[in-house]
């Protein structure tokens, strides 16, 4: 960088900055694109069975977390880690990638609550749909994921700027 006068590097700097935000939003588009094919139309999981004509739902917080839990070796470790893990990294690059493409996202506060919010909508969809279960318990493991999500940009956004600088 010795090499560059100070023009060059902010020319350099907002050259990479475009490109991180110009990865981000395909990748975000891409993620978005794949979470609504996982949670209404991948058949795994039993979301074509809209014909069964009734509504499914928990409204009650940790009930299916804990029947998860204790039913773990009878449900298979696959089953398990496909709902409680699978909620909580499904959402992941939601509270990751929005905070890198949109500055006003940078706050962990709406982060979390645009998690909150997308996982309410979708399970609001889900159940007026009949193509899956309102669950309170996927809200909150959902919105975990955001926040985890968000850490780890907080996390990787610390380490950038004690390496690169305050701006990239």
């Amino acid at each position: 960088m010795w090499l560059f006068g100070q023009k060059q590097r902010e020319i350099l700097k907002k050259e990479t900055k475009h490109f991180i935000r110009t990865l981000g939003t395909i990748l975000f588009i891409l993620y978005v694109f794949l979470l609504i094919y996982f949670l209404f139309f991948f058949e795994k999981y039993g979301r074509a069975s809209a014909s069964q004509g009734e509504y499914r739902y928990n409204l009650i917080p940790f009930m299916e977390i804990q029947r998860f839990w204790k039913y773990r070796d009878k449900l298979g470790k696959y089953a398990v880690h496909a709902n409680l893990l699978g909620n909580v990294i499904g959402f992941l690059p939601w509270g990751f990638i929005l905070p890198v493409i949109k500055d006003r996202m940078r706050s962990g506060c709406l982060v979390i609550l645009s998690g909150f919010m997308l996982s309410f909508t979708v399970e609001s969809i889900q159940l007026v749909t009949k193509t899956g279960c309102f669950d309170v318990d996927d809200i909150i493991l959902n919105t975990l994921g955001a926040a985890f999500g968000y850490l780890l940009f907080v996390i990787c956004n610390h380490l950038r700027r004690k390496k690169y600088g305050k701006k990239i």
